[in-house]
């Protein structure tokens, strides 16, 4: 079972670790994204740049390169204006301290609450999580996925992994103080003589006693038949030696024909007076079990010497250990009964939730009143973890994963920029040229 729990346990460690690597792997291509980007965008400005300079010097000669001219100019302005947007977000543009820019290092915890507060009002409500799960009809979904035999059996196999697992962390001693402590205190510390007098004064008053007594008197009497020779020679034993051994005999057989005379009585009589007197004393049992005090506590001394603590230690160990040995032959072996029941018990659950309309309905809104429980009473503490993870970030640290993430589409507002910067400063020289020219 150790070698087995810790193989599971370095398979996670290694599926962490190629999950790690995965994230790194994707962070790397994301970075390679952004700093292509920023190149584009970049080499943009400076090709608007040498278009400006190119067409400053030679509009003298060339008066249409004006209009170029006036479209470098807009783009510049353009890419300028969007980079300093851009780089205002993330940090402070080429460095200097200007008022309002490095907008997310220096305001993360503000924009964290603000994300939490958003995430709980628009996601984390009642009403959104209850309409949602209303339409979902997850309980049809589950049920179509439990019903298939290689779902069910996934299910049967990660439950056999998961008990694997809880024995293998399970103390012996600590599981036998759990069921020591709890057989003290729901079986020896209440009282035993009254819920037993109460039990059996309802047995005897309905009759369900008779059985046994039947039993009883049938075996006696057919015990009887068969040990004429045993209740004779009883006879003898206890005769003085000084009476003759035939009249022994005889005394034998009458005392054993009369014997065998009243159990035949009583057994063929379901009113008999042996019946009824036992009858009664066992309604008397009862009621003396519940309401005498010295038989109350005859009830408790025969119980403290019946499971003193030596006796219930040894229960709790032989309870636990039955336990444990069933279920780990159980969970061990694919084609045990334990395993195929369970399997054949969520297939069975999952075709009827398919096939049962009020099932399935009353199963979705379980799930849907367990989820909006779960989002009413705990959403602050869901919330907390977006707030109290962006607080424990480095303010470098958090510029920097969230540029990563969202960085190249913002290099599009430069590239948009740009080009709707020339197009516009084209657009005012025309305008101004045409009106004012």
């Amino acid at each position: 079972m150790a070698p087995r729990y810790a193989y599971c346990m370095a398979q996670t460690q290694q599926l962490g670790t190629a999950t790690s690597a995965t994230a790194r792997n994707r962070d790397a291509e994301k970075a390679a994204a952004l700093r292509r980007m920023k190149r584009i965008a970049l080499g943009l400005l400076l090709f608007m740049a040498v278009v400006f300079f190119f067409a400053f010097a030679f509009q003298h000669q060339y008066p249409w390169l004006t209009y170029v001219r006036a479209a470098a100019e807009g783009g510049m302005v353009g890419a300028l204006a969007d980079w300093f947007a851009v780089t205002a977000l993330f940090k402070y543009p080429m460095g200097i301290k200007i008022p309002h820019t490095a907008i997310i290092p220096n305001r993360k915890d503000e924009i964290g609450a603000s994300l939490g507060d958003f995430v709980e009002t628009n996601f984390l409500s009642e009403a959104v999580v209850s309409e949602k799960l209303a339409n979902t009809e997850i309980a049809q979904k589950v049920g179509t996925w439990l019903a298939k035999p290689e779902s069910a059996q996934r299910v049967a196999t990660e439950g056999s992994a998961a008990i694997r697992g809880a024995m293998a962390v399970l103390k012996d001693d600590d599981v036998q103080d759990i069921i020591e402590a709890m057989v003290r205190k729901h079986v020896l510390e209440p009282p035993w003589g009254p819920p037993i007098g109460k039990l059996a004064e309802r047995i005897f008053a309905d009759g369900h006693h008779h059985a046994l007594v039947d039993l009883l008197v049938d075996r006696s009497t057919t015990w009887i038949r068969a040990n004429h020779t045993t209740i004779s020679g009883l006879v003898a034993e206890r005769s003085p030696s000084w009476v003759p051994q035939f009249v022994d005999g005889l005394v034998g057989d009458k005392i054993y024909t009369e014997i065998y005379k009243f159990a035949r009585a009583v057994q063929d009589d379901p009113r008999h007076e042996v019946r009824l007197k036992l009858d009664e004393y066992l309604k008397e049992l009862a009621q003396e079990l519940q309401h005498d005090p010295a038989m109350i506590a005859k009830a408790e001394s025969l119980k403290n010497q019946v499971l003193g603590d030596p006796e219930v230690r040894e229960l709790a160990g032989r309870t636990w250990a039955t336990i444990k040995s069933a279920l780990t032959d159980a969970v061990e072996d694919p084609n045990s009964e334990l395993r195929l029941k369970f399997t054949a018990a969520v297939q069975d659950f999952g075709s009827k939730l398919v096939n049962d309309p009020e099932l399935a309905a009353k199963a979705n809104k379980w799930i849907a009143d367990a989820a909006a429980y779960l989002v009413g009473t705990y959403k602050h503490e869901i919330t907390s973890l977006i707030t109290d993870t962006v607080g424990r970030w480095d303010a470098v640290e958090t510029s920097e994963k969230i540029e990563l993430q969202v960085g190249k589409d913002l290099q599009f507002i430069r590239i948009n920029g740009t080009v709707v910067g020339s197009l516009a400063g084209l657009a005012i020289f025309t305008v101004a040229t045409l009106v004012f020219g």
